[in-house]
């Protein structure tokens, strides 16, 4: 693992970094962010993307910003324009078991793995480099920062959102399809009256208070 920081120059747009990247001479630049860790049930999932130099794309930026309309309209775009992605998660049982940091981790290194060999120089949103031996930078705020990061934000996003309907599917009654696992008012009182089911993230508070030890 290499932490290679390239803040020579002053940003001066959302493909600063990974123009200051191709300068130095790398050029497979990876984009990863997640969606999914404050949750109180679901995987997190991860997204690794290496966008074209000529990439353009209007309305492009974090996905917290972005309502879900438009970000399911960026989303086949961003796969189809793509040099190349991947999508990772880590499951509720992981992510109780090793924590949501290394759950985090894991599901990016799923992602990136999934790029394989064309990447070389990792951009990653948030503070924690990756374990791998790749040159990297971490940037917070990095989805409003980088282009790539943010495509990454939209894959991650669109990604889980799909699986949490699909869990509402499997597991009614606990609302996953409107709050995506949050821990809403409404879902709280659903574990309550209900209890976990497999989705959940046991040792969460607002989960783990109902968990039968029996």
């Amino acid at each position: 693992m290499t932490n290679m920081e390239l803040f020579a120059e002053p940003e001066i747009s959302t493909l600063h970094f990974e123009r200051l990247a191709q300068k130095h001479g790398f050029s497979g630049v990876v984009g990863i962010d997640e969606a999914g860790r404050g949750p109180l049930a679901g995987p997190v999932v991860a997204a690794a993307v290496i966008l074209p130099e000529t990439f353009t794309l209007d309305g492009l930026t974090d996905s917290k910003k972005l309502s879900e309309k438009k970000r399911e309209k960026l989303f086949p775009l961003i796969r189809n324009q793509a040099r190349a992605y991947g999508i990772g998660l880590a499951s509720a049982v992981e992510v109780d078991r090793i924590n949501i940091l290394q759950a985090t981790l894991l599901a990016m290194q799923r992602a990136l793995q999934k790029i394989g060999t064309q990447a070389d120089y990792l951009l990653i949103d948030g503070i924690t480099p990756l374990p791998v031996e790749l040159p990297q930078q971490t940037l917070k705020k990095g989805d409003s920062r980088s282009l790539s990061i943010a495509a990454a934000s939209i894959l991650a996003k669109v990604a889980r959102d799909r699986i949490m309907l699909q869990l509402d599917r499997h597991y009614p009654g606990y609302g996953f399809a409107g709050h995506k696992g949050y821990g809403t008012l409404a879902h709280r009182q659903a574990i309550a009256a209900r209890g976990p089911v497999a989705p959940h993230r046991l040792t969460f508070g607002g989960v783990r208070e109902h968990v039968q030890t029996s």
